[in-house]
């Protein structure tokens, strides 16, 4: 059975979206290519664990393993070298992807402390859309009394949109909560 969003962006989105643009071709509506959890571990360069901690994790959060992220160059401020575990990323695409954005706005962004919405102004320019999200406790996949530490992460949404308008309506159609200006 396909995910619950994944109808949804089939049976009401598409339609409502070529309507709204009036897109002539069917391949024209602008649907969600990929979206990439990241995490940035700074702290991995002094404890060989926190790497092991986090993509426990984000295995948790997406449903897959991530991959380990390595330092391009080195910087001595930072004492990083080249090639250094600095990160964790997740690429998830098709079913898991609907059901992690699904996941993502129906139960983690309500649980939000203080949520006002989604800032709808961290599009890129091309239709996709990044948020921070301050601590990973926020998924109900994370057990609170098994975290080490909070840690932040950051999801991208990739998109085939065109334009900011036409990606921002499609996450809003999603029922993505962004907040009014």
């Amino acid at each position: 059975m396909p995910a619950r969003l994944l109808e949804k962006y089939r049976t009401d989105i598409s339609p409502a979206m070529r309507q709204e643009f009036g897109y002539p071709n069917v391949m024209q509506i602008p649907k969600v290519t990929h979206v990439v959890v990241n995490i940035g571990l700074g702290e991995a360069l002094t404890d060989g664990n926190a790497l092991d901690r986090a993509a426990d994790d984000v295995t948790a959060i997406t449903g897959q393993k991530p991959i380990i992220n390595r330092a391009k160059r080195s910087i001595a401020n930072f004492r990083l070298r080249e090639g250094q575990q600095i990160g964790l990323s997740a690429t998830l695409r098709g079913e898991r992807m609907y059901e992690f954005l699904d996941r993502l706005i129906a139960a983690a962004l309500p649980r939000i402390r203080d949520f006002q919405g989604l800032n709808p102004n961290a599009f890129d320019g091309r239709g996709n859309y990044s948020l921070g999200i301050r601590e990973q406790l926020i998924f109900p996949e994370i057990d609170y009394d098994k975290v080490d530490k909070v840690r932040g992460l950051q999801v991208t949404i990739v998109t085939t949109a065109k334009s900011d308008a036409e990606g921002r309506r499609l996450l809003e159609l999603m029922g993505m909560p962004f907040r009014k200006n």
